[in-house]
């Protein structure tokens, strides 16, 4: 009923551009809009074929932060506020996100602002502290992480974690696959496909 909502509204304010609605409207979020489906409540089935959504310029999806801009925004933080990370933090974070953008926020949201560290601004942030705020973020279910969650369970997508989990390069699984996950922050592309993130999501 929400999206259906949506849908009307964008309809609607469309022929009232654009004196009184937007000319252009950006759709951002977990999920690409050309992956929703409107579903008969009662059968749970698609009632139309396609995407709910008529993109009408690009379906696109922000780049992971490379390793430098990953250490770098840990630094503007303390330039601006003086607290400090220590070497071991910033690469620690590197390697629990691998520039995942949410994540990479999300960690250092965690970090600075919702831990114990966050307040006093004391001491130097440590390789525990960023530890500590993985845990946190993988016990309190942030929308992201239950996404991803979800989107394990698609075909699409097992066929290309299933084979990556037992060793293998997922020969199986075609490019389209391969890129979707990329695509979702699931992989991370370093020669081969490979887990892109150390931070799960614990299935409630």
């Amino acid at each position: 009923n929400s999206l259906v909502s949506v849908l009307r509204q964008l309809r609607t304010g469309y022929n009232l551009r654009p004196a009184h609605f937007p000319r252009s409207v950006i759709l951002c979020g977990a999920r690409d809009v050309r992956d929703y489906r409107i579903r008969a409540s009662s059968e749970r089935e698609v009632v139309a074929g396609g995407s709910a959504f008529n993109v009408r310029a690009k379906s696109l999806r922000p780049g992971d932060f490379t390793e430098a801009e990953t250490r770098a925004l840990p630094s503007q933080h303390t330039e601006q506020a003086g607290q400090i990370f220590a070497d071991e933090a910033l690469t620690a974070i590197w390697k629990q996100t691998r520039g995942q953008p949410w994540l990479v926020n999300a960690l250092a949201q965690e970090i600075c602002f919702e831990g114990n560290a966050g307040p006093d601004r004391m001491p130097a942030i440590t390789r525990d502290t960023v530890m500590d705020a993985r845990e946190a973020l993988i016990l309190r279910h942030d929308s992201h992480l239950d996404q991803l969650t979800d989107k394990l369970q698609e075909g699409r997508v097992r066929r290309v974690i299933e084979p990556m989990l037992a060793g293998k390069v997922g020969s199986a699984s075609s490019s389209e696959d391969k890129k979707y996950v990329r695509d979702l922050g699931l992989g991370w592309w370093h020669g081969t496909l490979r887990c892109a993130s150390r931070i799960p999501s614990i299935p409630r």
